[in-house]
């Protein structure tokens, strides 16, 4: 895992597509099993930030979704609104 070693500081600039496929490769590391306890501990750790990393970004996304959705839906009624005050003069 050639990204293994990145600090957390670094990991919180990742894609979420860089961040998932490094924790990818750290699951199928821990699955093979052919690691010491400190090196299994110490992705286990990697794994659990990177987890974090993608959450926040999923999380983030969601929220930018909501957001335009609810401004979306606030322009069609202000919209349907005028078509209605339009209608009635």
């Amino acid at each position: 895992m050639s990204n293994a070693k990145n600090s957390s500081a670094d990991n919180n600039e990742l894609s979420f597509e860089e961040a998932y496929s490094h924790l990818e490769e750290t699951v199928h590391a821990l699955e093979e099993g052919e690691l010491s306890l400190a090196e299994a501990t110490r992705l286990f750790e990697e794994g659990m930030r990177l987890a974090r990393i993608c959450n926040e970004l999923l999380i983030s996304a969601e929220l930018k979704i909501t957001r335009l959705q609810t401004a979306f839906g606030e322009q069609m009624r202000l919209l349907t609104e005028e078509k209605k005050e339009s209608a009635e003069d």
